[in-house]
């Protein structure tokens, strides 16, 4: 097939989880024989922090003004079997409409962010998503699964909605080998968000403020300069894709916690979840709902209550019991969360959305 994705970012993974997600996809897609369009506006934060200027596993169309890269779109939508407009691409209200008149055979929105799209919809409208236009799509992928996929099609009238969740790359990570650099207890990687801090105190900063001769170790960018971190955390603003790997490996454990609206929302595994436990790092977790539907608890993903709990990991823990946790936990990605499981669903899913838009056009057709 032929697929020609807009979206916010498949060069730079500067400080968002886009990029990693859509990576993953189009290499899995293109080994599988596919060819991918991936239509980027030139925005300068990624602009001036590009990790992957030109994948090797699709064409990147770079632009700056809207109105001069509509005549090349339209080229290649004409000539696309799957077009996918993904959720925060800048210019994506205009890129829908496109889609819409276009012939592509199989027309979708991939959100990655589906809760924060659900709330912008029912206040109005979100920045890259009008109500009335969820209707158009002939299948609506979303990161999130559980409810929030049934409230799409009954609330507003989304004629497929289907879970494709975030993957783990294993030709890319699997067998990394730790690196000194990266040797921490406790690691934590994410951006700086306001409604995950809270956590990321207590189940970060107090352990290492109580275990003084262990050590933390943060990566992410845009955290505020007045927060004073314990001393024995060492931070990294930024880690590109490539060493993601040696940096889980090199944990004894690792910290994974989940923005506020996809802890209400459930059923919202992060990229760096699955990347943590495809490279069998041992994870410590927030909870959400439909996490054990992933990983579980326990067996496969440590589940604290409070700092204390991640105290008593870390001092109270053999080895051997938190290497098995993350071996467990890696074997059950690579089985049902790689790259290339996630590339077999997207064909499904869209081989079954063809299907249904022919049979619709049939109708149609047989009506007039």
């Amino acid at each position: 097939m032929k697929i020609t994705i807009l979206g916010l970012s498949i060069t730079s993974s500067w400080g968002n989880g886009h990029a990693t997600t859509y990576r993953a996809l189009a290499r899995a897609l293109h080994a599988r024989g596919h060819r991918i369009i991936f239509f980027e506006r030139d925005l300068e934060w990624y602009a001036s922090n590009r990790d992957m200027p030109e994948p090797p596993f699709c064409s990147v169309r770079i632009y700056e003004r809207w109105d001069e890269v509509v005549p090349k779109l339209r080229r290649e939508l004409a000539s696309s079997d799957v077009a996918i407009v993904g959720s925060y691409f800048p210019d994506a209200l205009a890129a829908i409409d496109e889609v819409f008149d276009s012939r592509a055979g199989v027309k979708a929105f991939y959100d990655i962010d589906t809760p924060i799209t659900v709330a912008a919809l029912e206040a109005g409208e979100a920045e890259y998503l009008k109500p009335e236009q969820v209707a158009g799509f002939d299948v609506y992928f979303s990161f999130t699964g559980g409810p929030m996929l049934r409230k799409l099609e009954r609330k507003f009238g989304a004629q497929k909605a289907v879970p494709l969740y975030c993957s783990f790359d294993p030709g890319n990570n699997q067998f990394s080998m730790p690196q000194g650099r990266f040797a921490s207890d406790l690691s934590y990687m994410g951006t700086y968000a306001a409604d995950r801090q809270p956590q990321l105190e207590e189940l970060f900063c107090k352990p290492a403020r109580t275990l003084q001769d262990k050590r933390f170790l943060l990566a992410g960018p845009q955290y505020p300069s007045e927060i004073e971190w314990p001393a024995n955390v060492r931070q990294i603003i930024h880690l590109e894709p490539r060493l993601h790997a040696p940096f889980y490996c090199s944990s004894r454990l690792t910290l994974n916690l989940t923005r506020q609206e996809m802890v209400s929302a459930g059923y919202s595994p992060s990229v760096r979840l699955f990347e943590a436990a495809g490279c069998g790092a041992t994870i410590v977790s927030d909870r959400w709902p439909g996490l054990e539907t992933f990983f579980t608890p326990g067996e496969e993903i440590l589940l604290p209550d409070s700092g204390q709990d991640v105290v008593g990991y870390l001092t109270g823990m053999y080895e051997t019991e938190m290497k098995a946790i993350g071996g467990r936990a890696q074997e059950r990605v690579l089985l049902e969360h790689s790259s290339e499981r996630r590339a077999i669903e997207f064909e499904e899913y869209v081989r079954g959305a063809g299907a249904s838009a022919v049979n619709t056009a049939a109708v149609a057709e047989t009506s007039l």
